[in-house]
């Protein structure tokens, strides 16, 4: 009876160990993550500030005439555009990289608390939108990365993502509602949102705050 009790007791402890272990191990990937994106958004932000460096030219040395630039490959865009959406993983877990308040507003760690404030408030105004109501999944994920893209390039700061509220979809669950923050959450360019008023939207709709130009 006591061999008995004494292997229980040394299983219970083992399990308690490793359930430790386990959470230890989750604790340094998630820091691990958090370090990458913050180390990732500083090199951005460096590149932004400096622009573009072109070398001064050698008055001494003749400059070739200027070549015309090579034609676009339209199928070869369209092939880095597919894979650009693919790379939006549809697994990724936001809780693991952000946090979030009862108003389900998100920020990157290195964005204050009264960012996402004046976000809620309508500091900035919003500028253009994407309703991605009704689209299935694939053609979302592919709506948003384009809808991203060109805004940062027009370097526009403050924008809306339509996705609904779910009540079309199976069993009433917003699935692609969900799927949108974490693909937002996976884009460099967004800096935080949250929860439209219900003027602009309401739950079914963020506003997005972007880096901008």
């Amino acid at each position: 009876m006591a061999s008995s009790l004494k292997n229980f007791t040394d299983l219970k402890n083992l399990r308690a160990d490793l359930k430790v272990r386990e959470e230890t191990r989750k604790k340094i990937e998630v820091e691990r993550l958090r370090h990458e994106k913050h180390t990732q958004l500083e090199a951005d932000l460096f590149r932004t500030s400096v622009g573009t460096i072109v070398p001064l030219p050698d008055p001494n040395k003749r400059q070739p005439n200027p070549s015309h630039p090579r034609p676009i490959a339209r199928q070869h865009l369209a092939d880095e555009q597919a894979a650009l959406a693919q790379s939006l993983s549809d697994e990724f877990d936001v809780e693991t990289l952000l946090d979030s308040d009862d108003a389900l507003s998100y920020s990157r760690p290195n964005i204050g608390p009264d960012v996402v404030r004046k976000l809620r408030k309508g500091h900035w105004a919003i500028q253009d939108q994407l309703d991605l109501h009704g689209m299935r999944r694939e053609e979302a994920r592919e709506q948003l990365t384009e809808f991203l893209r060109k805004a940062a390039k027009r370097g526009l700061r403050c924008v809306r993502i339509i996705h609904g509220k779910g009540l079309g979809s199976l069993n009433k669950e917003p699935v692609l509602k969900n799927k949108v923050k974490s693909w937002l959450v996976q884009k460099d360019e967004v800096m935080a949102f949250c929860v439209a008023k219900a003027a602009d939207g309401g739950n079914g709709a963020l506003i997005v705050l972007l880096r901008g130009g």
